[in-house]
């Protein structure tokens, strides 16, 4: 048994491949039986009718809400694929196919009159905080989308006609960016970051068909991202630059274009798209992601949606699903690329937190926003996010595991369930999790082979997890190092067992807003002066971010007094009835006890219901 290096370009299982239960399976299942079966069934669904004649001919009104069709599309064919339900793929067959007969001969797909088409150049754009055009489009926004979920309806059911489809709307897309004199920075919001998310279908469409044209209109909406000074994604205009610098620092469209540089870069190997992937990246991860790791900002700024300036804090920050969605995205495409932990534990921690802090118990609800404290509110019919959880949970199952090289199969996500992987050096291997995670912190992995095998198995161990154990076959296993890979390498058995033990305890986190003001002593010499300062405390276990409901039924907010050493009055108690994970109890002594559940279930997963995350702490005392 040995240990060796980590191999690079991970490829994710099909979704039929992986099976998730427990909290996860629960809210995939939710996710299929709700929002996808019930918000598009067929050509007559309002989110499809869009694209009929009779409305798109006379539509000049600069909605979004033709994005629906796509990211339906791509939840949808994966979720038919993972769940093996023919009526549910029948379904997925027919709304793709109306959408396909709605395709002009240009190739055009979309909800815009003629005029008001992306293809047609149109007004300067106006002055504005955002750098939109004059009349706002999300016509290559939709576009877009509709490549993706034409892609994924391809590849789960096996129709070469979607193929076609998305195909055709690439050409469309790279003659009006070269022959046709458009610049796609010109289409969009947010000093064009709106549509040059186009990035991605576009190197997604060269990553499936091998064809030049597509990685020249990759390129082509790269270069001209490139050409804007507020958009410039080069690795050399991204030194120093924070994330909410960038355009107008959009967490949702940053992220997405970032999933675009780096499907570029799985493309074309070009170092500095990477580069530029991962400093923009490590600056979201520093400092603008909530604790329960969605992108965070919106707070004292004109929009709800964009990172705050860095080092800003408040507990009543916005997290967009849409957000986490991308973010999730981006981790994935970096966790292939790079094959490093760190991005398997975004992926998880979002997902645990922030992703299913959002979503309904009944798969069809979400939040539009959530916020560390504040109220669980489920959004409207057409808002964007309802369709970006459901494509974000159904990232989940393939994002699971992943075999890297000839002989390596990495675990990066825990959860009940089980996989059957195609490993070259050893044939199928099924792979089977018995653990309780997320609320427990022991796992069990049973292997089975048709014959003895040699590879290495690799074993994501959380940052949070300093002492973690494991086993095979009950023989202790050394090398465990949190926020790192340990691999085994031996020659596997059909029933050899795997143990885990992650240590879960409740861990206090601190954070401070705080606010300060610039000036000259009478020597010139700069001076900075704090004019205000709040700190907060907030509660984790494993992989959880903790919250409370109101505080004694009524307030939304608490200042605490906490002991030298607070872990002395954290406690850790059984779920609750009706509850899922284990609550902890804050025992202070001066007031009744205050009880904390995990994020996403905290307060109850009803519409109205309050969520508190973040305690505001007592000031030291006067001269301490």
């Amino acid at each position: 048994m040995s240990a060796g290096p980590m191999n690079a370009a991970a490829g994710f299982p099909a979704p039929s491949r992986v099976r998730l239960h427990g909290l996860l399976g629960a809210a995939l299942a939710a996710n299929l039986s709700g929002r996808l079966s019930h918000f598009i069934v067929d050509g007559g669904s309002p989110a499809i009718a869009l694209f009929g004649a009779a409305h798109k001919c006379h539509n000049h009104e600069g909605d979004w809400y033709g994005e629906h069709a796509g990211k339906w599309l791509y939840a949808a064919a994966r979720a038919a694929s993972r769940s093996g339900d023919a009526g549910f793929a029948g379904q997925v067959r027919g709304v793709a196919d109306f959408l396909v007969a709605q395709q002009e001969d240009s190739g055009y797909l979309g909800t815009y009159a003629p005029e008001r088409r992306f293809t047609i150049p149109q007004p300067p754009a106006a002055r504005s905080w955002d750098g939109a055009p004059a009349k706002r489009t999300w016509d290559i926004w939709t576009h877009s989308y509709l490549i993706l979920g034409m892609l994924e309806a391809w590849r789960w059911l096996g129709e070469e006609r979607y193929l076609t489809c998305a195909r055709r709307i690439g050409d469309l897309c790279l003659q009006a960016l070269t022959t046709g004199g458009i610049d796609v920075t010109t289409l969009g919001n947010h000093f064009g970051m709106s549509a040059t998310i186009l990035l991605d279908p576009a190197a997604e469409l060269y990553l499936a068909t091998g064809d030049e044209r597509y990685l020249a209109l990759a390129r082509r909406v790269l270069a001209q991202a490139n050409a804007r000074a507020e958009l410039n994604l080069l690795p050399q205009a991204l030194a120093g630059t924070d994330a909410a610098e960038i355009a107008t620092g959009k967490a949702y469209q940053l992220c997405w274009n970032m999933v675009g540089v780096a499907k570029l870069y799985r493309a074309t190997g070009e170092p500095e798209l990477l580069e530029a992937v991962r400093k923009v990246w490590t600056s979201i991860r520093t400092y603008h992601l909530s604790l329960g790791g969605g992108p965070w900002g919106g707070v004292a700024h004109r929009s709800r949606e964009v990172f705050n300036h860095r080092g800003a804090f408040s507990p009543y920050g916005y997290i967009e699903t849409c957000s986490t969605f991308s973010w999730i995205q981006l981790n994935r495409e970096l966790l292939a690329i790079t094959g490093d932990a760190q991005y398997a534990e975004e992926i998880e921690r979002a997902a645990y937190n922030d992703l299913l802090g959002a979503q309904a118990p009944n798969g069809e609800d979400w939040c539009y926003y959530i916020y560390p404290n504040g109220k669980r509110v489920y959004t409207t019919y057409w808002r964007c996010c309802k369709s970006s959880g459901a494509m974000a949970l159904e990232e989940l199952p393939g994002a699971a595991w992943s075999v890297r090289g000839a002989d390596e199969i990495a675990l990066n996500l825990y959860s009940p369930g089980e996989a059957t992987l195609e490993l070259p050096a050893a044939g199928p291997v099924v792979l089977r999790q018995e653990t309780a995670y997320p609320f427990q912190g022991a796992v069990r992995i049973v292997l089975g082979l048709t014959a003895p095998a040699q590879f290495t198995l690799a074993l994501r161990m959380p940052s949070w997890a300093a002492e973690a154990q494991a086993t095979v076959n009950g023989e202790r296993i050394g090398g465990a190092t949190a926020g790192d890979w340990l691999r085994i390498r031996r020659s596997w058995q059909d029933g050899d067992v795997v143990t885990l033990e992650l240590p879960m305890l409740p861990t206090l986190h601190r954070q401070v807003s705080q606010n300060t003001q610039e000036s000259l002593a009478p020597d010139g010499s700069p001076v900075a002066q704090q004019v205000m300062r709040y700190d907060y405390a907030a509660i984790t276990r494993g992989p959880l971010v903790y919250a409370t409901g109101l505080i004694d039924g009524f307030k939304t907010e608490e200042t605490l007094r906490l002991p030298a050493n607070p872990a002395a009055v954290l406690e850790l108690l059984p779920a609750p009835e009706g509850c899922d994970g284990p609550a902890i109890r804050l025992n202070l002594g001066y007031r009744a006890p205050l009880t904390f559940l995990p994020y996403f279930e905290a307060g109850g997963r009803r519409d109205g219901t309050w969520r508190l995350t973040w305690m505001q702490l007592a000031p030291p005392e006067q001269g301490a």
